[in-house]
């Protein structure tokens, strides 16, 4: 991240030497929602019109060209389609993206592919074509199962639909995920509970369940809602939730990711995990690895914008900009310490190429702490750790 500086002591003048590139994934960034929600701070805009999608299909496909020549021969092993609302999209668009996708670039044979959705955008016979499309994975924006909390959060949809889009989510797709948020306004012990259990009940295998939080520049922000839960009472409803999902045998492998044994989100492990993802689309992020940079890369935010640039000039819509060594020990850090069990401790040599060397002394202040594993195998919160992760990762920004 540009805004934090972790000085290399004795390699303030080093460059990252990668012998080896992580993985390699593609974020496709579709823009447009129904109504915008309160909360949301992600770049997405409530669509007005009828939505032009050969126009911005087009632009997407013409951004993976422009991106081409800096992954060129690389597998790509994970796609992930996010937003805003890409279940907007018509299934025939949808077949249209990932044909053009397949014809331009390697693509795993057994690529993980995620599509978000909106239970208010779910109709059975669209999303039985995104599923003849080649989406393999649903990732499906629940939030609660709550009407009232719905009602709350500005989302478009209810109970009932987001139940009904589980069960035929679970009909069309081999893999399907939802979002959960909990200490929401109001919300008691026994509603987040009633919320997980609800969940549970579906036969779901991963579920992702994380506090709201107050976005700057966001509504919420300006005016918060009414009766958000105090800190003590936060922590009552997050071990409430987190023990629900221990006992029916969910595996807690990412700061708020759960899932069964093997229904791990790929994509999402690639994220944490340091690796590189190609980013398109309007507002979208990416990171780039080659022999001596990390390249950072986002896209124009707004569609329109980005997609006069894709018809037009492709690279007035991108920018670059390489990772600088002071900042790259925080970055990895950043990602791999919300991880559960951690990563090999030679990742961050192969991740960054940077030695290890550089961040000894806050790995050894973290261990003296009791905030990481002193297996020098790993790089691994402790239990302790997980539960002061800023205060591990301070660390890591000041080493």
């Amino acid at each position: 991240m540009s805004e934090f500086s972790l000085p290399l002591h004795n390699n303030q003048t080093a460059t990252p030497n990668l012998t080896n590139l992580p993985p390699l994934s593609l974020y496709i960034h579709v823009p447009w929602c129904v109504r915008k929600c309160p909360y949301c701070d992600f770049n997405s805009h409530q669509l007005k019109q009828e939505l032009d999608e050969r126009a911005y299909i087009s632009a997407l496909l013409t951004d993976l060209e422009a991106e081409l020549p800096y992954f060129w021969g690389r597998t790509v092993h994970t796609v992930f389609i996010g937003g805003g609302t890409p279940s907007l999209l018509s299934a025939a668009s949808l077949e249209q993206l990932l044909s053009g996708i397949r014809a331009r670039i390697n693509l795993q044979p057994a690529a993980e592919i995620t599509l978000e959705a909106n239970p208010g955008t779910f109709e059975r016979q669209r999303f039985a074509g995104y599923a003849a499309a080649g989406i393999n994975r649903l990732s499906i924006g629940v939030q609660s199962f709550a009407d009232d909390k719905l009602a709350t959060l500005g989302r478009i949809h209810s109970r009932d639909d987001a139940l009904r889009a589980i069960e035929v989510g679970l009909s069309l797709f081999p893999k399907v995920n939802i979002d959960l948020m909990y200490a929401l306004p109001g919300q008691t012990l026994m509603q987040a509970k009633e919320d997980i259990q609800t969940a549970l009940a579906t036969g779901l295998q991963h579920i992702s369940a994380y506090q709201l939080t107050l976005e700057p520049n966001t509504p919420f922000a300006h005016t918060p809602p009414p009766q958000l839960p105090d800190e003590d009472h936060l922590a009552n409803i997050e071990e409430v939730v987190h023990s629900a999902l221990k006992q029916a045998g969910f595996i807690h492998y990412e700061t708020s990711a759960f899932a069964r044994s093997h229904q791990q989100c790929q994509h999402n492990l690639n994220y944490w995990q340091f690796g590189d993802y190609i980013g398109i689309g309007a507002g979208a992020h990416g990171k780039i690895s080659s022999a001596q940079s990390i390249v950072r890369t986002t896209r124009s935010r707004h569609p329109k914008d980005y997609i006069q640039s894709m018809q037009q000039q492709p690279q007035r819509a991108i920018s670059r900009q390489s990772v600088a060594a002071g900042d790259l020990p925080f970055e990895f850090m950043l990602n791999v310490l919300r991880l559960t069990d951690g990563v090999p401790s030679a990742w961050f040599n192969e991740r960054t190429g940077l030695p290890l060397s550089v961040i000894q002394q806050a790995i050894s202040e973290a261990v003296k702490r009791g905030l990481l594993d002193a297996n020098p195998f790993f790089l691994r919160p402790t239990t302790l750790g997980r539960s002061f992760l800023n205060d591990l990762l301070a660390l890591f920004l000041k080493a």
